[in-house]
């Protein structure tokens, strides 16, 4: 059996910055960038159950924003993440590079070693595991996948490493099931979902004493009914809003999330059964080459999407309520800047509201696809 580099899905559905080859440049050190009195006071009224994120960190736009100094992508990647960690608002941070090929334990550890004990970690799964497609050059289809959903594999080369590789620090580890044909994905779908349930049933349910969370975030709005709620409810599993152009609105996923945790709220005020867990990945009407063109270098909002916004602040107001933890990690194509987009999410939360911001000249809205 193979366990090698899974090929890479098309770039409409990859949420991450793969990491490069190390770059010969000199040896600066990275540091956080300074932090302005605003931020630390918002850093010390949000709740500390609520964790904000971004999706990787080695983007040198974010230079006065998360960085002092100018970096190289590549040097972020291998040394930025205690500069990053220093942010009052970032408290966790999404590895997605793990979806591209499975990481070693050694790697997660690394992870570990260069992070404050607070930060906490939101793993995607290989695609290698999630993908039920294997991909030829450009993410097109190429044949099944005899790996997709092999709840041993999954343990042996995901479950295991990330466990005893970040400790406790492994927040949240996600399935982010990659998109089938919308043909295939609903004639697929009552047979795929039990098919998830079995998967999920047969994951380890503790590893080193640390009982992992585990969600699922989906690609195919026809794959989100009530028998994948009931589902992922029975196998103790979260499903994680993924908040993604291809999928339905936030407050029409935060309503199966409802429904999810909703027969155990006795009556009472919905309240959360686990965490929540929440990826807000692409803008809505963009494919993600638009949104990386549009938004490049990252550092201002060109979108601000205060929907989306005001659903995943009820919700964390919902998580604080119910004594769950939140994670919500953001894209930069999200909105234009994933640090921005978190320091604006905070505000929501804490209802500290503000003038829309200067969008100065944006790029022209895209043409609808």
């Amino acid at each position: 059996m193979s366990h090698g580099r899974h090929p890479r899905a098309d770039s409409l559905f990859d949420d991450g910055e793969p990491e490069r080859a190390p770059a010969d440049e000199p040896a600066t050190p990275v540091a956080p960038a300074p932090v302005s009195d605003e931020l630390r006071r918002l850093g010390r009224h949000l709740a500390a159950s609520v964790h904000l994120g971004t999706s990787s960190w080695s983007f040198p736009g974010w230079r006065g924003l998360v960085y002092a100094g100018s970096h190289s992508e590549s040097r972020l990647a291998r040394e930025g993440l205690a500069a990053y960690a220093a942010h009052p608002l970032l408290r966790a941070v999404g590895i997605d590079r793990s979806y591209h090929r499975p990481l070693a334990q050694s790697e997660f550890e690394r992870y570990a070693a260069e992070a404050p004990p607070q930060l906490r970690f939101v793993v995607k799964a290989p695609a290698l595991i999630s993908d039920a497609l294997t991909r030829a050059e450009g993410g097109l289809p190429a044949a099944d996948n005899a790996h997709f959903l092999d709840a041993e594999l999954a343990a042996q080369c995901f479950v295991r490493p990330a466990l005893l590789g970040l400790g406790a620090r492994a927040a949240v580890l996600v399935f982010q099931l990659a998109p089938l044909p919308p043909a295939l994905a609903r004639g697929a779908a009552p047979a795929l979902i039990e098919r998830i349930g079995a998967f999920l049933e047969a994951l380890p349910k503790s590893v080193a004493g640390l009982a992992p969370v585990y969600a699922v975030e989906l690609r195919n709005a026809e794959l989100l009914t009530p028998r994948l709620v009931r589902t992922l409810r029975t196998a103790g599993a979260r499903l994680c809003l993924g908040i993604h152009a291809r999928m339905p609105p936030a407050a029409r996923q935060a309503a199966a999330l409802h429904a999810m945790d909703d027969a155990q709220a006795s009556g009472e005020s919905w309240r959360l059964a686990g965490p929540l867990v929440a990826r807000w990945s692409l803008h809505a009407g963009l494919r993600y080459e638009e949104a990386r063109r549009r938004y490049a270098p990252f550092d201002r909002l060109l979108d601000p999407d205060l929907a989306t916004r005001g659903v995943l602040a009820h919700l964390i107001h919902v998580a604080i309520r119910s004594q769950q933890p939140a994670y919500v990690i953001v894209n930069n194509k999200a909105e234009g800047s994933a640090p921005l987009s978190c320091i604006e999410l905070a505000r929501a939360v804490l209802g500290w509201a503000r003038p829309p911001p200067d969008l100065g000249q944006a790029p022209p809205w895209p043409e609808p696809v």
